[in-house]
């Protein structure tokens, strides 16, 4: 008994790393789309160049520098004023250089969150697309396994006709079963080069080769509860961050634009240049320190509007939000749908597919012994190669399920 507990748990040891191997694969694709895809990098430039706003806007507007020279100069009591030299900086409101920074901050994390958004979309779409290629793999195996069982078939129904226990017809109408599935096949294989073209075009590299792609995909089931993945998405959706942070940049900007309608400060000085007086003697220069004036801020309606457009803007990220998230819960609710379906229909044609099985290997020797239920075969045929695809295919969909769940979660 406990070398059955050990022998088992080195099996499932074994399972455990094969799977792990298999999603190393994938991993493996994802990191390579996550350098390469252009979309991504595009997105990923844009939330840098945000991220070069806030030194732009938090510095002081550039200081001024005049120079004035006396064409006739002015004379004064110790002598005439040559030139003149003046400086000066303005300095905006109290505060307003911080909001301004601070709403640029916002928008840059507005843009990372959108980053963050294309690259979880992306992830999906490559798995989706690996997950398209394991369901054609598997097509074409299927396929080709039930063209070698027609075969099989072929050969028996050609002893038979020879021996005048049966039509030629049987034998008919196996050649016309497999060239319909030699048709399907060819077909497949065409599929499999698009496949792999649109696979290799979502990583954006040619250096990766043939694509691996396992022969049993893996069957991990979602973790969560509906109700706890549906919290998740709308705490953790990278669409809703976004909104988050461009409601909080809003908020800046509107004490921006309030702000905007406070005076500003502007200090500065004068030097004044004094050439040589009546006596020959040099002049005394004559230097003023500070000189301090104000922006009056008079046409208050402009910058009542500048507040209100702002007020506007805020207004309508509440409704977006509100829509993005009734939005997303229509995608969850069809993405859980989805899930559920193809759980039910990997037990549904497990099941069936069973029973095909049974039932064609009752009819094979009926088929033997006999000279009847040969169409009743071909028909079960049908049924063996439709279930074992549809099986295939519930598992690709249940994991393709899961990663779409995965992506409006933000993860």
């Amino acid at each position: 008994m406990k070398n059955y507990k050990i022998g088992l748990g080195i099996l499932f040891l074994l399972i455990t790393s094969m799977v792990s191997a298999q999603q190393a694969d994938l991993d493996n694709y994802l990191t390579i789309a996550a350098e390469n895809n252009p979309g991504l990098k595009a997105k990923f430039n844009d939330y840098m160049a945000a991220l070069e706003v806030a030194p732009q806007v938090k510095a002081l507007p550039d200081p001024q520098v005049a120079f004035a020279y006396f064409i006739s100069p002015v004379e004064t009591r110790v002598g005439p004023m040559r030139f003149k030299i003046s400086a000066s900086q303005m300095f905006p409101w109290f505060g307003t250089l911080a909001a301004k920074e601070n709403a640029s901050i916002q928008a840059a994390k507005a843009k990372y969150e959108l980053f963050e958004e294309t690259k979880s979309k992306l992830f999906d779409e490559v798995k989706g697309a690996y997950f398209n290629l394991y369901f054609n793999k598997k097509a074409v195996a299927i396929t080709l396994e039930n063209i070698d069982i027609l075969n099989t078939f072929q050969k028996l129904a050609i002893i038979k006709v020879e021996a005048g226990m049966v039509s030629v017809v049987d034998e008919y109408r196996i050649e016309m079963e497999i060239n319909e599935l030699e048709n399907q096949l060819a077909l497949l294989k065409d599929k499999a080069f698009v496949l792999e073209v649109q696979f290799k075009n979502l990583l954006d590299s040619t250096e990766i080769g043939s694509i691996k792609i396992p022969d049993n995909l893996w069957r991990n089931d979602f973790q969560l509860s509906k109700q706890a993945a549906l919290d998740s998405v709308s705490v953790y959706n990278h669409q809703l961050l976004s909104i988050d942070f461009q409601q909080a940049a809003l908020q800046y900007k509107r004490e921006v634009a309030q702000r905007n309608g406070k005076p500003n400060i502007k200090v500065g000085f004068d030097y004044t240049f004094i050439g040589k007086g009546e006596n020959n003697l040099a002049g005394k220069d004559a230097f003023v320190f500070p000189t301090i004036g104000l922006t009056i801020p008079l046409y208050r309606n402009k910058y009542k509007a500048m507040v209100q457009e702002v007020m506007y803007l805020e207004s309508a990220k509440s409704f977006e939000k509100i829509d993005k998230n009734n939005l997303l819960e229509t995608l969850f609710e069809n993405g859980w749908k989805d899930y559920q379906d193809a759980n039910r229909r990997t037990e549904l044609y497990e099941t069936q597919l069973d029973l095909a099985h049974k039932s064609i290997r009752i009819l094979e020797t009926e088929y033997t012994t006999g000279n009847k239920n040969f169409e009743e075969i071909l028909r079960m045929e049908r049924k063996v190669l439709k279930y074992h695809l549809e099986k295939e295919k519930s598992i690709a969909d249940k994991q393709a399920a899961i990663s779409f769940l995965n992506y409006l979660m933000g993860k």
